[in-house]
Formats: structure tokens, C-alpha cells, sequence
């Protein structure tokens, strides 16, 4: 049975998609990108402001959900750009200690124009 996990401390879905979904024993996040879920807005300019505001929205996810970062079994990252690769990765090994597999690839253009975007897989 799937269950829908939703928080407020984290952004709404911009889409038709929920913000994660638990299957058996395990958590499905959809991406988190660094919008402030009390104001809408995007939170920051830089990599190192937009990364810091996804990881707190993934851990409000996660926690909604019962787990935490020390859980995490897989993620994929998306970054507008490659060059941020360095200061984006300096962000994630912050929450990420425990070093889960992991994808991370640039795109043409994330939702809202931001410069990043990860989704995570967790065991709860």
C-alpha cells in the first residue's frame, strides 16, 4: 500500500506529483528545489544558499516521514550548472555523511530557474 507524505515545512508540489511517497519500507521524495516554503520565493542566489534550502526542505520530508539523512540509500542531484559542482558537493556531504549511492548530472533548466535539485530514495 502507498502512502502520500505531505509537510508544510517543506514547498507544495508545483505539479500534479506529491512530495514523497512510501512504498513498503522505503521513502520516494520527489525533487526539492530551493523554494522557502513560508514565502514561495526561491531562497537565495548562489549554489551554497540553494543547496542549504533543499537540504532543509528534503529534511523536512524525511522527517515527515519518519526517517533522516543517516537513512538515505540513493539520491540524484541536478544542477543547471557543472561548474557549481564543487560548492554544491561541499553543501551535500554536510547532511549526506553517511554517502549514499548517488547521481548527479547538469540539465538545460531546472523548475523556477534555480541552480539546483535532488530527490532522494530513504529506508525508513
Amino acid at each position: 500500500m502507498l502512502k502520500t507524505i505531505y509537510t508544510p515545512k517543506a514547498p507544495a508540489a508545483i505539479g500534479p506529483y506529491s512530495q514523497a511517497v512510501v512504498c513498503g519500507d522505503m521513502l520516494f521524495t520527489s525533487g526539492q528545489i530551493p523554494v522557502n516554503p513560508e514565502t514561495g520565493e526561491i531562497a537565495g542566489e548562489t549554489i551554497s544558499e540553494q543547496a542549504e534550502q533543499v537540504m532543509k526542505n528534503i529534511g523536512a520530508v524525511l522527517e515527515e516521514a519518519g526517517t533522516n539523512f543517516e537513512n538515505a540509500v540513493k539520491t540524484t542531484c541536478f544542477l543547471a550548472d557543472m561548474g557549481d559542482f564543487q560548492v554544491f558537493n561541499e553543501i551535500y556531504a554536510k547532511y549526506f555523511v553517511n554517502k549514499p549511492a548517488r547521481s548527479c548530472v547538469a540539465v538545460k533548466t531546472l523548475p523556477k530557474n534555480v541552480l539546483c535539485e535532488v530527490e532522494v530514495i530513504a529506508k525508513l
